[in-house]
């Protein structure tokens, strides 16, 4: 009886295996592997490369990509590779923070703003209509000269600019649950305005939020980048893939590979995190299925 109840169970597994629409999440697989691959990157850097990113040796300096040096050395002997692998930790950690104050940030204003309406729509609304007017590297300098040089500042300078465009689409979403029927319902049973909120409303409009996420992660890294580019983010020595880029454009002629490999990071980690977010809208938008 048991070997024929674990038999019916694989052959049940097996046919929900086979029923699933794969071609729907190839986006997802392939954009989750290099995501996976970056995330991978940032925690073990230490474990992948043998080398430390603040190790100078003069007598290697601008020395082609190499067996020793998979992507050669820079103007003070430093490994390429090296530093590109762990500059992915500044990225990952600027952008996590940055979507995180964005995401729940923007969550809360555009719900109560929607839920509660005028007055304290117009006046929220219109805040964020102001903040999200200016071009987002100009308020991301903007920031940076009024907090400071610093990664923390750099994480809440891009945490502030992203605040607007979450909030627009939580808005956005809960207005279109308000018209939903079972809204009435909970109201007429005499559920609390912070029962509906938590319960009814949140779960429903979480599903774009964490699609604007990822795609505002690839975002986070882009201006992080730029930042550290610009010399307001990641401070020399510390690694990033802005600063990097930075101090190769000097050697573009004879050392070209100093700005390739953080360029190639930074676009794949861009594209990986694009890829994610539209295999997850493929995944949970139920307009979007069979």
């Amino acid at each position: 009886m048991n070997t024929f109840a674990a038999a019916t169970r694989i052959g049940a597994f097996s046919q929900t295996w086979r029923d699933v629409p794969w071609h729907r999440y190839r986006l997802l697989a392939i954009g989750g592997a290099i995501v996976g691959l970056v995330l991978f990157s940032a925690l073990f850097a230490g474990l992948i490369t043998p080398y430390s990113p603040y190790a100078q040796d003069i007598v290697n300096q601008l020395k082609g990509p190499s067996w020793d040096h998979l992507f050669g050395t820079d103007q003070f002997g430093r490994d390429v590779f090296t530093r590109t692998i762990y500059a992915a930790r500044i990225s990952v950690e600027v952008a996590s923070v940055a979507v995180g104050i964005g995401f729940f940030g923007g969550a809360v204003i555009g719900v109560l703003s929607a839920f509660f309406g005028d007055p304290l729509d117009m006046v929220l609304m219109r805040l964020m209509e102001v903040v999200f007017s200016f071009p987002a590297i100009l308020l991301a300098v903007v920031l940076m000269a009024a907090l400071g040089t610093s990664t923390f500042n750099a994480m809440m300078a891009i945490g502030i600019i992203f605040v607007p465009g979450f909030a627009r689409l939580a808005r956005v979403s809960t207005l279109s649950v308000l018209r939903q029927n079972f809204l009435e319902v909970a109201h007429a049973i005499g559920m609390s305005r912070r029962r509906i909120i938590a319960r009814e409303i949140l779960p429903n409009v979480l599903t774009p939020l964490l699609v604007e996420a990822m795609v505002a992660f690839a975002y986070a890294a882009l201006l992080e980048s730029a930042l550290s580019f610009l010399g307001l983010g990641a401070q020399p020595p510390e690694p990033s893939w802005g600063n990097i880029l930075n101090e190769g454009r000097g050697f573009v002629y004879q050392a070209a590979w100093l700005g390739i490999a953080p360029g190639a990071a930074l676009f794949l980690t861009v594209i990986g995190f694009n890829l994610v977010g539209d295999g997850l809208r493929d995944w949970l938008d139920p307009r979007l299925k069979d």
